[in-house]
């Protein structure tokens, strides 16, 4: 893929592939995309049973990259996500034995069942590539491509997720109930476990993508758009935390990426609208006073373009 015309027209083709896997919402695997030309991670949030490990597996056979998988439990080991150290016969060294985070894309199954000391053990790995054990640091494979499931915190068994971690995560993607028809078309397809696609991508072809995508030009005004949405939602009394500067930075690497796989080369208001959700959404925090009066992030964002939207 030489220009972003032809990486919009490539993704376009592996977006309807993964809808005849998947039976889902329609906008769901262009934020997979989105995510991952952006350089970025995933976090699938859903009850169990809505196709959230279906999604991640034929995504990943379809971008034609290495997957691993880790099923967090409460007695994973941080060792048992990154690596450890094993002494040699004689005791006089030790060699790396690397864990599954050395892949190219990993599947966090249900992150959240794991305490917050495993939990974080991903956190050098999602911001810097990098792993450290026992002093030695060792650079992580390109791309790399975290897609973490987790069930509703209310869900038997979960440990809330840090802040920090929460924070590394590109996206968050909510996954409810399918509709009548897209279930019965989900129950037609996969009744007898369909084969896996044949990839239409592949490690270097992503890489190139992702270094068109760091070409796509978002201008002073929109830049000015996307700070006036992240510092009014510092300035709410319903939130108690409200979106940092990291998530700004996040919101711009994503308007790029979801604007190449629209076939430009720039960035434009309506690529923000359709990603601030999915962006801010688990970057924010509610006061005590709004949870009771059950408003929702969602809320308070779709208030927040309204607002930007009159003063544009």
């Amino acid at each position: 893929m030489e220009t972003v015309s032809q990486v919009a027209q490539t993704f376009s083709q592996l977006h309807d592939q993964v809808r005849g896997f998947f039976f889902g919402p329609h906008h769901i695997p262009e934020l997979l995309s989105t995510a991952l030309l952006a350089d970025g991670h995933i976090l699938l949030e859903g009850v169990p049973g809505v196709a959230k490990t279906t999604l991640v597996k034929y995504f990943s056979a379809l971008i034609g990259c290495e997957i691993r998988r880790i099923q967090f439990t409460p007695d994973l080991m941080p060792s048992d996500i990154t690596g450890t150290m094993i002494p040699t016969p004689d005791f006089s060294s030790k060699n790396f034995l690397p864990g599954p985070v050395f892949t190219q894309v990993l599947l966090a199954d249900e992150i959240n069942r794991a305490p917050a000391k495993t939990q974080a053990a991903l956190l050098e790995a999602l911001e810097e590539r990098v792993v450290t054990v026992e002093g030695s640091s060792f650079q992580l494979s390109k791309p790399f491509f975290v897609l973490a499931t987790q069930n509703p915190e209310e869900s038997a068994g979960t440990f809330p997720l840090p802040e920090a971690t929460i924070d590394r995560f590109l996206l968050r993607i909510k996954l409810g109930y399918p509709d009548q028809n897209q279930e019965l078309h989900m129950i037609t397809r996969h009744h007898v476990n369909p084969p896996m696609p044949k990839p239409l991508l592949d490690a270097a072809a992503i890489i190139n993508a992702q270094q068109l995508v760091e070409q796509v030009k978002v201008t002073e005004p929109l830049m000015r758009y996307v700070l006036s949405l992240i510092r009014w939602t510092r300035q709410q009394p319903q939130i108690e935390i409200g979106a940092s500067p990291r998530a700004g930075l996040a919101l711009i690497r994503a308007v790029k990426a979801y604007a190449a796989l629209q076939g430009r080369d720039f960035g434009i208001p309506d690529d923000v609208k359709f990603l601030a959700h999915a962006v801010l959404g688990h970057r924010i925090r509610l006061s005590y006073e709004s949870e009771m009066a059950n408003i929702s992030v969602n809320q308070l964002i779709s208030r927040a373009l309204d607002k930007m939207e009159l003063l544009a």
